[in-house]
């Protein structure tokens, strides 16, 4: 799955394409390299985004294309 699709869709940032900026300005890595919005994600990838007063690490658990909003915190592992 795409990066800015599984942040979108795991609640981690709103929007898609607030996701897609984020990618496009660099303020996203996937295992430590900088992603692009059409970058993969795999299970066990460790994500981190930069925002504008910290970053916040996280490991994806599981990928899905459709989430209730219920579920979507359980795609995913906060590190930090």
């Amino acid at each position: 799955m795409r990066i800015d699709k599984f942040l979108k869709n795991s609640r981690i940032i709103k929007r898609r394409t607030i996701a897609k900026e984020a990618c496009e300005q660099g303020k996203v890595t996937i295992n430590g390299k900088t992603a692009k919005p059409g970058d993969e994600v795999k299970v066990l990838d460790e994500v981190t985004i930069n925002f504008g007063n910290g970053s916040k690490s996280f490991q994806i658990l599981e990928i899905k294309e459709n989430v209730q909003k219920s579920e979507a915190t359980n795609l995913y592992k906060i590190l930090d």
